[in-house]
């Protein structure tokens, strides 16, 4: 109605209709606003390790220390994508999303920087 009204009033006045505001926008308008959505912890990033399993679950590893850098999760492709990095040093990309022991780091695409991964000896002192 309000539509109608608003309409025809434009078309007295000689307004043309495009430029007749509709009703349901406004600041009376009742419709639902969006609410700003929370930002995500997630940060777009990469990270270089060693790809192992353990637990049952796919990791990252320091490739000097073999420490657990981070938990991979893997994001559209199959998890056992990783299978064939296993024991390769990598490069992955992704997101990391903190929490826990280890952030888990949900990956985008694997980046084989070696096909080989082992400890680095220590360096030793000048006598």
């Amino acid at each position: 109605m309000r539509v109608t009204v608003a309409f025809i009033a434009a078309l007295a006045v000689g307004i043309p209709a495009t430029s007749v505001a509709r009703a349901d926008s406004g600041p009376y308008s009742q419709q639902k606003k969006e609410q700003p959505s929370k930002q995500s912890q997630e940060k777009a990033s990469s990270m270089t390790g060693c790809v192992d399993e353990q637990e049952g679950h796919y990791v990252l590893v320091d490739d000097r220390t073999l420490a657990r850098i981070a938990d991979l999760e893997a994001e559209g492709f199959p998890t056992e994508g990783f299978a064939k990095h296993m024991g390769h040093k990598v490069t992955v990309r992704g997101t990391s999303v903190p929490g826990g022991a280890h952030p888990v780091f949900k990956v985008r695409a694997v980046e084989t920087v070696s096909d080989t991964c082992a400890p680095q000896p220590a360096p030793q002192g000048k006598p």
